[in-house]
């Protein structure tokens, strides 16, 4: 399903739904390379649009801030967890009522106030915000990209795996190239969670690893897991979008294709446990 990402509609999947369905909404951003004011400018719109869409949950794409392939402006574009960035997304969350995943950004471990798993250095790091602009969740990404990239030259990895209470669903968040290690996710699920969110940057020409990896985290833990992936190109890649909704047997709720757009779809906080009844395929694990 795919929408005029110029126009008001979006893709979108909520027929059908309980009257207990939470919509949530993957803001498919144009992530420019080194240009925080305006990418930020993007993501602070994106909220305000889910949020008139109906969505309690907006969620953005990895490293939206600075853009993933623009290693040579991690340093300059880091923050801590409390600067500007996560600060507006805090603000926005409250003033339209949603509960808003702030993609990711480079954070400076140094000048992050709270406690961190290193005491320099910069992370890949998201945060999860409710509707009240109340942060739940922050997550560093643990697996660092070494192929072709600078990633695992420039950052840290993340070591916690927690989980939040969220709009009925217990929630992870895991970024990216997670999708490759599903111990990451039997992990998460250990601790309940129901939906797992990736925000991503995700290029061609790995059309199909992004497709199948995240529909097989979603099947092989009976789940809900949401990827949100950015658009755009840079000066050696090109985001292949393909922002999705998978629900906990695989199948795909709402997607779109490879240009900025907003993915909508309800879901159904009593399912997880259906399938996982139905068929108890986790209660078979053996460790």
């Amino acid at each position: 399903m795919t929408a005029d990402p110029t126009s008001d509609s979006a893709s979108e999947a909520t027929s059908g739904s309980p009257a207990d369905a939470v919509r949530i909404a993957l803001a498919q951003l144009e992530v420019e390379a080194d240009a925080v004011e305006s990418n930020r400018r993007r993501a602070i719109e994106a909220v305000g649009r889910a949020a008139d869409r109906g969505a309690d949950i907006v969620c953005l794409p990895e490293l939206f801030t600075v853009g993933y392939f623009a290693f040579d402006a991690y340093e300059s574009a880091a923050e801590p967890l409390e600067g500007e960035t996560f600060g507006v997304l805090a603000d926005a969350a409250a003033r339209h009522e949603i509960a808003v995943l702030g993609g990711s950004i480079v954070e400076d471990l140094a000048a992050t106030s709270a406690p961190t798993p290193a005491a320099s250095g910069l992370a890949n790091t998201s945060a999860l915000f409710d509707a009240t602009g109340e942060r739940r969740l922050v997550y560093r990404k643990h697996h660092l990209f070494g192929y072709d990239s600078a990633e695992s030259d420039l950052l840290v990895p993340g070591e916690a795996v927690d989980v939040c209470e969220l709009a009925g669903f217990t929630v992870g968040v895991t970024t990216c190239y997670d999708l490759r290690f599903p111990e990451l996710y039997r992990d998460l699920v250990d601790q309940g969670a129901t939906l797992v969110l990736v925000p991503s940057a995700w290029p061609y020409p790995r059309v199909e690893h992004w497709r199948t990896l995240s529909r097989t985290r979603a099947i092989e833990n009976q789940c809900y897991v949401a990827t949100i992936n950015g658009a755009g190109s840079f000066d050696d890649a090109t985001l292949l979008g393909r922002s999705t909704v998978y629900d906990p047997w695989g199948t795909t709720l709402a997607s779109t294709g490879d240009e900025p757009d907003l993915v909508l779809a309800d879901l159904d906080p009593g399912r997880v446990d259906r399938v996982r009844e139905t068929f108890p395929a986790l209660a078979d694990r053996r460790r």
